[in-house]
């Protein structure tokens, strides 16, 4: 079938079979298929939408378009946990530890960010010494002694997608399901992973605004993900509002650490023993319940904060920052943001104060830009809270003091504050199995 037909077929509404998009990903990946032959493929994918068989096929052509991590040896107790993206989401460095410690094996890819905030591997690198890179050897080898290695992706892993993934970017086809679905996955199964929880994020904060759209994918992907022998499970949370109370790299794994200290924030502690729980259920085939209770104690016990040092110490970084946080350093511009009236914090909108963070310098506008790790903001309130004019909100941080005032202009624009209290939404929305 030639690439005129597949267009053709989309276009008329009918179903690819496995054969077809085996065509389509080997023109995608050696570049014989023209990219205006592309955009209209995809521009009839957004209008005709694709069925859980054909979704799934595509996820498998692209996953196998180049390298793949073999996590076999590990048996069943692999696992993973992907995100969808969110303002101050740092759960992989509280999880990943977190489940080594029960037995699980955590060998994760990840990127960095480009927006908002830096992604896993730049928080990370914000640790001293921290080293990202890992040759194969050394990365299966720390994953067999002590379940955990963390390092970032591989240049070759799903390549189809990653030019898929462009062309959607500039053809205003990005918001479609099962090219969401199939993007997300086709990268974890080319990672490896035999169990994977998903933890898809909803609201002002994330890429899918309504519980309705973000259900809707974490549907999809599990799907995919069970078509394709994984066990699968998907959490549709809520991101309204920033995930804890730090946003900038340092920031998060300095609030990570107080995670696992077993302080920290509430709500943030909360969702990561569920995304945890999970995790430890599908790798140990365990139900869920008896799970939560054993990762509960591994937090509260100091198991997943010995497991943290030890992960840390492995790939070189400075083990000192798991005992204390100001290890990580302070960035040398600090300003305190204060309530402008009294009044009831009614709303945060999570997007606009990673604009903020990004402006002082904890994320990048575009690829090329340095990020500046002890960059980022410390919320002192959250929505719900009552405050008096001139109560502290948060305090912004940066290493170049000009950037400031618009920055505190930006975080002050996120906010909403009224009179009356507001009306809280759960942290996590469902779960899909």
């Amino acid at each position: 079938m030639t690439m005129y037909e597949l267009i053709q077929a989309k276009r008329r509404g009918e179903s690819h079979d496995r054969a077809a998009l085996e065509i389509l990903v080997q023109g995608i990946t050696d570049g014989s298929v023209p990219d205006y032959q592309l955009s209209a493929w995809l521009m009839a994918v957004c209008f005709r939408g694709m069925d859980a068989r054909e979704t799934a096929d595509l996820t498998a052509c692209m996953a196998a378009s180049g390298d793949s991590v073999d996590l076999s040896k590990f048996g069943t107790l692999s696992v993973d946990k992907h995100s969808t993206g969110g303002v101050g989401d740092k759960t992989t460095l509280i999880l990943a530890p977190l489940v080594a410690s029960l037995g699980g094996k955590v060998a994760k890819m990840s990127g960095r960010g480009l927006g908002h905030t830096g992604g896993t591997i730049d928080k990370l690198e914000s640790i001293p010494g921290f080293r990202t890179s890992l040759s194969p050897e050394e990365f299966f080898a720390q994953v067999e002694e002590i379940g955990v290695a963390v390092v970032g992706q591989t240049g070759n892993l799903a390549p189809a997608d990653k030019k898929l993934y462009a062309l959607r970017d500039v053809t205003a086809t990005v918001d479609s399901i099962p090219l969401i679905a199939s993007s997300v996955m086709s990268k974890k199964l080319a990672a490896g992973a035999h169990s994977i929880v998903l933890d898809v994020k909803v609201g002002s904060g994330a890429f899918m605004k309504t519980r309705e759209e973000g259900e809707a994918l974490a549907r999809a992907m599990v799907e995919i993900g069970r078509s394709c022998g994984r066990r699968m499970r998907a959490l549709v949370t809520n991101m309204d509002l920033p995930l804890g109370y730090a946003i900038g790299n340092a920031l998060e794994v300095a609030e990570a650490v107080e995670i696992l200290q077993g302080g920290g924030c509430p709500k943030l502690r909360q969702i990561c023993l569920e995304l945890a729980a999970n995790m430890h259920a599908l790798a140990h085939d365990i139900p869920t319940d008896r799970a939560a209770e054993e990762v509960r104690d591994a937090l509260d016990s100091g198991r997943a904060l010995s497991k943290f040092t030890e992960w840390i110490a492995a790939q070189g970084g400075d083990p000192a920052c798991a005992k204390d946080p100001a290890a990580l350093g302070t960035a040398p511009c600090v300003k305190t943001v204060l309530a402008p009236k009294a009044g009831y914090l009614s709303a945060m909108d999570a997007e606009r104060i990673g604009r903020a963070a990004m402006l002082l310098g904890a994320g990048r506008a575009a690829k090329e830009d340095v990020i500046d790790p002890l960059a980022g903001i410390r919320l002192a309130a959250t929505v719900g809270d009552k405050l008096a004019a001139g109560d502290p909100v948060a305090t912004l941080y940066t290493s170049d003091e000009k950037k400031i005032a618009s920055a505190e202009a930006a975080f002050m624009a996120a906010l909403t504050f009224s009179d009356e209290a507001p009306d809280l939404l759960p942290l996590i929305f469902s779960v899909v199995e």
